[in-house]
């Protein structure tokens, strides 16, 4: 067995993009057997929970990601901090990822996938993209994709978006740092993306 890719997960809204967007990528995952989404209660219970995992996992071969949004702090800093807590504790050496700024940002960097998660074609406007061109820049996406889609739900719009969102071409820093982690992660153990 190659081993699965654990992602630690800030909250269940990533879980939800994660569980369809991998397959999606990696042709032929399965949850589960490939890659397992392990959501927690906000920050501080990421925070709290995810040295012990580390230090307590037995599963041979298995890969660790950690993901959290920075939610206007210093994306260094904090990435800094969760490195010394995984050290600290004797665990894995996890890939460790700060969304610039929440999860909506990702979906700002892909305004074609938004449009078509929600059937919406005016999001996807010239006026649009040049307003969200640099979308880890958002200070909160989260009030700005409300703004665009009234009903919008986190749990559900992670669930559509996971659909159409596209490895290629993405104008999110840190989406784009994020899957090319993972690629990498994935390419070590012996998986490839589908381009």
């Amino acid at each position: 067995m190659k081993g699965r890719i654990i992602f630690l997960l800030e909250e269940k809204s990533m879980k939800a993009l994660l569980d369809s967007f991998l397959p999606r990528v990696f042709s032929g995952w399965m949850e589960g057997q490939h890659f397992l989404c392990v959501p927690h209660e906000g920050k501080s219970d990421l925070e709290k929970s995810f040295p012990r995992k580390l230090q307590a996992w037995t599963i041979p071969n298995d890969r660790f990601v950690i993901v959290r949004d920075n939610d206007a702090g210093d994306c260094k800093v904090l990435k800094k901090r969760f490195v010394i807590l995984a050290k600290s504790n004797g665990g894995n050496d996890p890939l460790i990822r700060i969304i610039c700024q929440e999860l909506e940002s990702w979906y700002f960097g892909d305004l074609s996938a938004l449009a078509a998660a929600f059937d919406k074609p005016s999001i996807n406007s010239q006026p649009n993209r040049k307003r969200f061109s640099n979308p880890d820049r958002l200070s909160k996406p989260s009030l700005e994709i409300k703004r665009l889609l009234p009903t919008f739900q986190k749990l559900g719009g992670a669930r559509n978006l996971a659909e159409y969102l596209n490895i290629n071409g993405n104008t999110s820093c840190s989406f784009n740092a994020f899957f090319s982690g993972v690629a990498k992660v994935a390419n070590e153990m012996g998986y490839k993306p589908v381009t």
